[in-house]
């Protein structure tokens, strides 16, 4: 896995699980947000060091990320979380995070939408963890769009993820998981993080790091 960061004129990018449906009261607990969240955030730190503002984060399943990040982040600091299917999800991340005052009630977001809804909030940093290989190629289109249009500038996107190197994977494991995603959907897959530096480049954003990620 990589976290790369995609800096905003100066802007930044470095990717979500997928859950079940539940009780809109249950928390989920999903593994690979409990797995990662401590290298994730040993790169977020470092982002929002001296920053106020907001933290839009692009498909927050369960929500275990942001009620993990919100009593480490720095004052002036508010998480606003998001999802596509509110009815699935809005319950888990309220239930994870009903006891942080910075983290916002969670919004509808889907990346292809023109307008995302943060209302005008000074965005100092888009995070999206584990959306791409599980979506549509047009939805890594729209988040690097939708985060160009929405950050304010020097903000960053972080995506955490599986990515291929000019074209080649970095892992055997990474080109079976590849695999495995296209059999269940050919429009899913790795993304190649050459096409997404273009992507990037198009939206007004450059690839600032890479951090090797569990």
């Amino acid at each position: 896995m990589l976290k790369c960061l995609w800096k905003k004129g100066l802007r930044t990018f470095g990717e979500k699980s997928l859950g079940c449906n539940v009780k809109m009261a249950d928390k989920q607990h999903w593994g690979a947000p409990e797995r990662n969240k401590l290298a994730i955030w040993g790169v977020l730190e470092g982002l929002l060091e001296g920053r106020n503002g907001t933290v839009l984060e692009v498909a927050s399943g369960s929500g275990q990320h942001a009620g993990h990040f919100a009593p480490l982040l720095p004052d002036g600091v508010v998480w606003q979380p998001s999802e596509l299917d509110a009815g699935a999800l809005f319950g888990s991340i309220r239930a994870w995070t009903k006891e942080y005052s910075n983290v916002r009630d969670p919004v509808r977001l889907d990346v292809l939408d023109e307008d995302w809804p943060v209302g005008g909030a000074d965005v100092v940093l888009v995070f999206t963890a584990n959306l791409l290989h599980i979506a549509p190629f047009q939805c890594s289109e729209g988040l690097f769009r939708g985060a160009g249009r929405t950050l304010s500038p020097g903000g960053n996107l972080a995506i955490y993820g599986p990515f291929k190197i000019d074209g080649h994977h970095t892992t055997q494991s990474n080109a079976d998981f590849d695999a495995s995603l296209r059999a269940r959907d050919p429009s899913w897959g790795v993304r190649n993080l050459n096409d997404l530096e273009e992507l990037a480049r198009l939206s007004g954003l450059e690839l600032s790091s890479r951090h090797p990620m569990p």
